[in-house]
């Protein structure tokens, strides 16, 4: 744990126990008594992103400055974003100095993280192809964003693409942004009786869009 003060380690006990009872929309936070210096959290992909339906953990190191200094923040849950580095997960530190006071707190911090799943900021890439793609080529950037949200952060890959529970024997499609075949989803039943999900991936596009998808994925 790092050196900091019994006022400070007293104020991060308050917070992160008031974020607990009363979480941000979209965001749930665990911590260890033994180490309130390191917090984390999972932030729910917002609607409309390519994000949508993921759960990102992420976390937040307290240094010995803080909360002269904001946190540290880490993306656990690997992700194509321009403001998130590859492979260390790294937020960028213009983002979590923005607006930042020693008395701003760990709940604006969460939600300025959360926005920034909304708005990227291409001009402080740490990801420097993403940043590109999303000045150049946003559907690009939508696919690719969505694919890693798709094989790195979903729980259910069909209840987060919008479909209904299904019964044993249905079937349902995966869509990418483009309306392109991802995967058949297929509801089977398990020993218990009740019904399950198998994921099968689909015959790639013929054409661009298999290139795509394939350069993509050795990317993951």
């Amino acid at each position: 744990m790092e050196n900091c003060s019994p006022s400070v380690m007293k104020r991060l006990s308050k917070e992160v126990r008031d974020l607990v009872q009363q979480p941000p929309e979209g965001i749930r936070v665990h911590f260890d008594d033994a180490k309130l210096t390191d917090i984390h959290a999972v932030i729910d992909g917002p609607v409309d992103t390519p994000y949508c339906g993921g759960r990102f953990h992420i976390r937040l190191v307290m240094g010995h400055s803080f909360p002269q200094e904001p946190p540290k923040g880490y993306f656990l849950t690997k992700i194509f974003h321009p403001n998130i580095a590859t492979p260390s997960g790294e937020i960028c530190v213009n983002t979590i100095k923005r607006d930042w006071t020693p008395d701003t707190g760990l709940r604006h911090l969460l939600l300025v993280i959360k926005c920034l799943l909304i708005v990227p900021n291409a001009e402080s890439a740490l990801n420097q192809e993403a940043g590109r793609l999303l000045l150049e080529d946003y559907a690009e950037y939508f696919s690719r964003a969505r694919l890693f949200t798709e094989v790195h952060a979903l729980q259910n890959p069909a209840v987060a693409a919008g479909f209904e529970p299904m019964e044993a024997g249905d079937n349902a499609v995966l869509r990418d942004a483009n309306d392109n075949a991802i995967a058949s989803v297929a509801a089977s039943s398990t020993a218990a009786g009740t019904s399950g999900l198998a994921k099968r991936p689909l015959a790639q596009p013929a054409g661009p869009a298999a290139k795509k998808s394939k350069k993509a994925l050795k990317r993951l």
